[in-house]
């Protein structure tokens, strides 16, 4: 898996592959050197977990953006990998070219899931107690961005949905963040379903 991904990225001309490892036991050592944008994680490997990583890579870099890449649909797989601070995950039947798409998306800022993935995300939230909504002010348009995110929708996604640019989505979503202060999209996404503000 780790060898195709190589490919696949080595294929992409717009990426630069700067390292792939076996295992996340130097992922600090690693990161510090190499500074990537974005690191495909998985969560089973030797040593330690791909989640443990992440939670150390969180401890020095909280720009770099992490996607979990694993075989794993638990809700508790999922759930411990967002708060431990990844930027999206997708399991390993993604297809190569989805792959490409969510490496994209998330370099530019979004939280791609496989939609099995959202849903499960979508029904954790959905179970929590309601709590009061506070005051926002979104918009009807940062609220449809709002709900398209929460389905797992790339920025490509979302443009071609509401027929407007991904420059327009971006600039849309930054505006969701500073409202409902927040820095990231799984943040936005577990706000907005906590408080049903969408």
């Amino acid at each position: 898996m780790r060898e195709a991904l190589q490919q696949l990225i080595r294929r992409t001309s717009e990426f630069k592959l700067l390292g792939a490892f076996p295992d996340s036991m130097a992922a600090e050592a690693q990161v510090k050197k190499l500074q990537p944008d974005v690191i495909l994680m998985d969560i089973d490997m030797p040593g330690i977990s791909g989640i443990q990583a992440v939670q150390t890579i969180r401890h020095f870099d909280i720009d770099v953006q992490i996607l979990m890449l694993t075989v794993f649909d638990t809700s508790e797989k999922i759930f411990d990998a967002l708060c431990a601070g990844a930027s999206g995950y997708l399991l390993k039947k993604t297809p190569p070219s989805k792959i490409v798409e969510a490496i994209h998306d998330v370099s530019a800022g979004g939280s791609p899931m496989t939609p099995e993935i959202a849903k499960k995300v979508l029904s954790h939230f959905s179970k929590q107690p309601l709590k009061t909504e506070g005051y926002y002010n979104l918009t009807k348009r940062e609220k449809d961005i709002l709900s398209c995110l929460t389905q797992g929708y790339s920025y490509k996604m979302i443009a071609t949905q509401l027929e407007i640019s991904i420059d327009t989505v971006r600039f849309y979503i930054k505006q969701i963040y500073l409202k409902l202060q927040v820095n990231s999209a799984p943040e936005a996404i577990a706000k907005a379903l906590r408080e049903h503000i969408i």
